[in-house]
């Protein structure tokens, strides 16, 4: 699907407040409130919009830390990862999980209420997903930066 430069104004508006209203959106970027409802509804049904969501404080639903997983499974076939990947979709605490280029085969953000909580999880889960040859946990001190696609925020 081509963008135009509304088409853009109307990501970059619904990405910085997915609440907005139509007439809202519509007055900040200059269309009429039924050609900016097309406009949406195309851009939904194109699959450009695929679906909204609520960012929720994850410190106030008493979640302290992010851990990022690095996983290297002992074979990288594709029977392996699907039987990884199936079983990654069982665990709640991962948020996150991406197959990777390079030293890792995946990278997983994990959500946990303190260290106690990491050992938990580490020893119920992530050690028994199929296939780990190796683990390699980071700790996040502090998130800096979360935000949408960069050229919307042009």
């Amino acid at each position: 699907m081509e963008l135009d430069r509304i088409d853009r104004a109307i990501l970059r508006e619904m990405q910085a407040n997915a609440r907005i209203s139509n007439a809202d959106l519509s007055g900040k970027i200059g269309l009429s409130p039924s050609a900016c409802l097309r406009r949406v509804q195309l851009l939904e049904r194109s699959g450009l919009i695929n679906g909204y969501t609520v960012l929720i404080d994850e410190e106030r639903m008493g979640y302290s830390a992010s851990i990022f997983v690095q996983i290297e499974l002992d074979r990288q076939n594709e029977d392996a990862l699907q039987a990884f990947e199936a079983a990654v979709e069982d665990c709640p605490e991962i948020v996150e999980c991406y197959l990777m280029a390079g030293q890792s085969d995946y990278i997983m953000r994990v959500l946990v209420q303190d260290l106690k909580d990491y050992e938990r999880i580490h020893q119920q889960s992530l050690s028994r997903l199929p296939g780990v040859a190796r683990l390699h946990s980071n700790f996040s001190i502090r998130n800096v930066v979360r935000r949408g696609i960069p050229e919307l925020a042009r």
